[in-house]
Protein backbone atom coordinates (compact mmCIF):
# COMPACT_ATOMS: atom_id res chain seq x y z
CA UNK A 1 0.00 0.00 0.00
CA UNK A 2 2.81 2.38 0.93
CA UNK A 3 4.56 1.70 -2.39
CA UNK A 4 1.38 2.44 -4.37
CA UNK A 5 0.95 5.77 -2.57
CA UNK A 6 4.60 6.62 -3.25
CA UNK A 7 4.15 5.89 -6.98
CA UNK A 8 0.99 8.02 -7.15
CA UNK A 9 2.76 10.87 -5.35
CA UNK A 10 5.72 10.66 -7.74
CA UNK A 11 3.39 10.75 -10.75
CA UNK A 12 1.59 13.80 -9.40
CA UNK A 13 4.90 15.60 -8.91
CA UNK A 14 6.03 14.65 -12.43
CA UNK A 15 2.76 15.85 -13.98
CA UNK A 16 2.97 19.08 -12.03
CA UNK A 17 6.46 19.72 -13.43
CA UNK A 18 5.30 19.68 -17.05
CA UNK A 19 5.43 23.16 -18.54
CA UNK A 20 2.17 25.01 -18.98
CA UNK A 21 1.36 28.14 -20.96
CA UNK A 22 0.47 31.49 -19.40
CA UNK A 23 -3.15 30.32 -19.59
CA UNK A 24 -2.38 27.10 -17.71
CA UNK A 25 -2.64 24.90 -20.80
CA UNK A 26 -0.12 22.09 -21.44
CA UNK A 27 2.71 22.65 -23.91
CA UNK A 28 4.16 19.89 -26.09
CA UNK A 29 7.33 19.72 -28.17
CA UNK A 30 7.50 18.13 -31.63
CA UNK A 31 11.11 17.08 -32.24
CA UNK A 32 12.26 16.94 -35.90
CA UNK A 33 15.55 17.00 -37.78
CA UNK A 34 14.87 20.66 -38.64
CA UNK A 35 14.33 21.67 -35.03
CA UNK A 36 11.61 21.77 -32.42
CA UNK A 37 8.02 22.97 -32.68
CA UNK A 38 6.37 24.10 -29.45
CA UNK A 39 2.58 23.86 -29.25
CA UNK A 40 0.11 25.04 -26.64
CA UNK A 41 -2.86 22.66 -26.37
CA UNK A 42 -6.19 24.38 -25.68
CA UNK A 43 -7.61 21.97 -23.12
CA UNK A 44 -9.68 24.91 -21.88
CA UNK A 45 -11.43 25.47 -25.24
CA UNK A 46 -11.30 22.06 -26.99
CA UNK A 47 -11.07 19.64 -24.04
CA UNK A 48 -11.98 16.39 -25.85
CA UNK A 49 -9.62 16.88 -28.77
CA UNK A 50 -6.71 18.38 -26.81
CA UNK A 51 -6.96 15.74 -24.07
CA UNK A 52 -7.07 12.90 -26.63
CA UNK A 53 -3.98 14.28 -28.40
CA UNK A 54 -2.20 14.63 -25.06
CA UNK A 55 -3.06 11.03 -24.19
CA UNK A 56 -1.41 9.89 -27.47
CA UNK A 57 1.64 11.99 -26.61
CA UNK A 58 1.86 10.50 -23.10
CA UNK A 59 1.43 6.98 -24.52
CA UNK A 60 4.46 7.43 -26.81
CA UNK A 61 2.42 6.95 -29.99
CA UNK A 62 4.29 9.71 -31.86
CA UNK A 63 7.78 8.36 -31.31
CA UNK A 64 9.40 7.67 -34.72
CA UNK A 65 6.49 8.94 -36.81
CA UNK A 66 6.48 11.63 -39.52
CA UNK A 67 5.19 14.71 -41.24
CA UNK A 68 4.10 13.11 -44.49
CA UNK A 69 1.55 15.27 -46.29
CA UNK A 70 1.49 18.83 -47.52
CA UNK A 71 -1.24 20.80 -49.25
CA UNK A 72 -0.02 23.89 -51.06
CA UNK A 73 -1.24 26.14 -53.86
CA UNK A 74 0.59 24.10 -56.54
CA UNK A 75 -0.53 20.55 -55.68
CA UNK A 76 -4.33 20.95 -55.56
CA UNK A 77 -6.84 20.99 -58.42
CA UNK A 78 -7.23 24.44 -59.94
CA UNK A 79 -11.04 24.32 -59.67
CA UNK A 80 -11.10 23.48 -55.93
CA UNK A 81 -10.90 25.77 -52.88
CA UNK A 82 -7.26 25.84 -51.75
CA UNK A 83 -5.89 24.81 -48.36
CA UNK A 84 -2.34 25.19 -47.04
CA UNK A 85 -1.44 22.70 -44.32
CA UNK A 86 1.33 20.40 -43.09
CA UNK A 87 0.04 17.01 -41.90
CA UNK A 88 1.66 14.45 -39.63
CA UNK A 89 0.96 11.50 -37.41
CA UNK A 90 1.12 7.71 -37.42
CA UNK A 91 -0.45 6.95 -40.81
CA UNK A 92 2.75 6.37 -42.79
CA UNK A 93 4.84 4.71 -40.07
CA UNK A 94 2.42 2.97 -37.69
CA UNK A 95 -0.65 2.47 -39.85
CA UNK A 96 -2.06 -0.47 -37.91
CA UNK A 97 -1.82 1.49 -34.66
CA UNK A 98 -3.45 4.53 -36.29
CA UNK A 99 -6.39 2.41 -37.45
CA UNK A 100 -6.90 0.95 -33.97
CA UNK A 101 -7.40 4.29 -32.18
CA UNK A 102 -11.02 5.27 -31.55
CA UNK A 103 -12.42 8.49 -32.98
CA UNK A 104 -12.75 11.66 -30.94
CA UNK A 105 -16.20 13.27 -30.58
CA UNK A 106 -16.21 16.26 -32.97
CA UNK A 107 -15.60 19.70 -31.43
CA UNK A 108 -16.37 22.23 -34.16
CA UNK A 109 -14.84 25.68 -34.37
CA UNK A 110 -18.34 27.06 -33.83
CA UNK A 111 -18.35 25.41 -30.40
CA UNK A 112 -14.74 25.99 -29.35
CA UNK A 113 -14.07 29.37 -30.95
CA UNK A 114 -10.63 28.11 -32.07
CA UNK A 115 -10.35 29.14 -35.73
CA UNK A 116 -7.92 27.75 -38.30
CA UNK A 117 -5.43 30.64 -38.18
CA UNK A 118 -1.72 30.56 -39.03
CA UNK A 119 0.01 28.01 -36.79
CA UNK A 120 -3.17 26.41 -35.42
CA UNK A 121 -3.09 22.61 -35.00
CA UNK A 122 -6.17 20.56 -35.84
CA UNK A 123 -7.13 16.91 -36.31
CA UNK A 124 -7.64 15.30 -39.71
CA UNK A 125 -10.87 13.35 -40.21
CA UNK A 126 -13.24 11.79 -42.68
CA UNK A 127 -16.72 11.96 -41.09
CA UNK A 128 -17.25 13.89 -37.83
CA UNK A 129 -16.15 11.72 -34.89
CA UNK A 130 -13.54 9.78 -36.91
CA UNK A 131 -10.55 12.04 -36.10
CA UNK A 132 -7.85 10.49 -33.94
CA UNK A 133 -4.03 10.71 -34.08
CA UNK A 134 -3.52 12.40 -37.48
CA UNK A 135 -3.03 16.16 -37.15
CA UNK A 136 -2.22 19.16 -39.31
CA UNK A 137 -0.79 22.62 -38.80
CA UNK A 138 -2.22 25.56 -40.74
CA UNK A 139 0.06 27.60 -42.97
CA UNK A 140 -1.46 31.09 -42.94
CA UNK A 141 -5.16 31.53 -42.11
CA UNK A 142 -7.45 28.76 -43.41
CA UNK A 143 -11.07 29.87 -42.80
CA UNK A 144 -12.29 27.23 -45.28
CA UNK A 145 -11.52 24.60 -42.61
CA UNK A 146 -13.76 26.21 -39.98
CA UNK A 147 -17.39 25.27 -39.40
CA UNK A 148 -19.33 26.48 -42.45
CA UNK A 149 -16.11 26.75 -44.49
CA UNK A 150 -15.92 25.95 -48.20
CA UNK A 151 -13.16 23.33 -47.85
CA UNK A 152 -15.28 20.76 -45.99
CA UNK A 153 -18.18 19.18 -47.83
CA UNK A 154 -20.30 18.58 -44.70
CA UNK A 155 -19.67 22.19 -43.54
CA UNK A 156 -18.88 20.99 -39.99
CA UNK A 157 -15.20 21.90 -40.29
CA UNK A 158 -12.26 20.36 -38.49
CA UNK A 159 -11.52 20.38 -34.75
CA UNK A 160 -8.76 22.88 -33.99
CA UNK A 161 -7.24 22.37 -30.54
CA UNK A 162 -4.00 24.34 -30.11
CA UNK A 163 -1.41 26.60 -31.69
CA UNK A 164 2.30 26.75 -32.43
CA UNK A 165 3.84 29.20 -29.96
CA UNK A 166 7.46 28.67 -31.02
CA UNK A 167 9.08 27.07 -34.07
CA UNK A 168 6.76 28.22 -36.86
CA UNK A 169 9.95 28.69 -38.91
CA UNK A 170 10.52 24.92 -38.56
CA UNK A 171 6.94 24.22 -39.69
CA UNK A 172 7.45 26.40 -42.77
CA UNK A 173 10.79 24.78 -43.57
CA UNK A 174 9.21 21.31 -43.52
CA UNK A 175 6.24 22.64 -45.52
CA UNK A 176 8.62 23.79 -48.28
CA UNK A 177 10.26 20.38 -48.78
CA UNK A 178 9.72 18.40 -51.99
CA UNK A 179 6.38 16.71 -52.41
CA UNK A 180 4.85 14.30 -54.90
CA UNK A 181 1.05 14.16 -55.24
CA UNK A 182 0.61 15.94 -51.89
CA UNK A 183 3.00 13.61 -50.03
CA UNK A 184 6.39 14.79 -48.78
CA UNK A 185 9.15 13.01 -50.66
CA UNK A 186 10.69 11.79 -48.43
CA UNK A 187 8.54 12.14 -45.29
CA UNK A 188 10.14 14.22 -42.53
CA UNK A 189 10.79 12.26 -39.36
CA UNK A 190 9.11 13.22 -36.11
CA UNK A 191 11.53 11.82 -33.55
CA UNK A 192 8.99 12.29 -30.78
CA UNK A 193 6.24 14.49 -29.40
CA UNK A 194 6.50 15.00 -25.67
CA UNK A 195 5.37 17.31 -22.92
CA UNK A 196 7.68 20.25 -22.40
Amino acid sequence: MYRILLIIFALLIFMGCAEKSDKGNPVVLIETKYGEIEIELYVDKAPKTASAFLSYVDSGFYENTSFYRVLNINNQPSNAPKTEILQGGLWRTKNEKARSIMGIPHESTGTTGVKHKDGVISVARLAPGTANCEFFICIDDQPGLDEGGENVEDKLGYAAFGKVIKGMNVVRKIYMQNDRNQYLDPPIAIYNIRRK
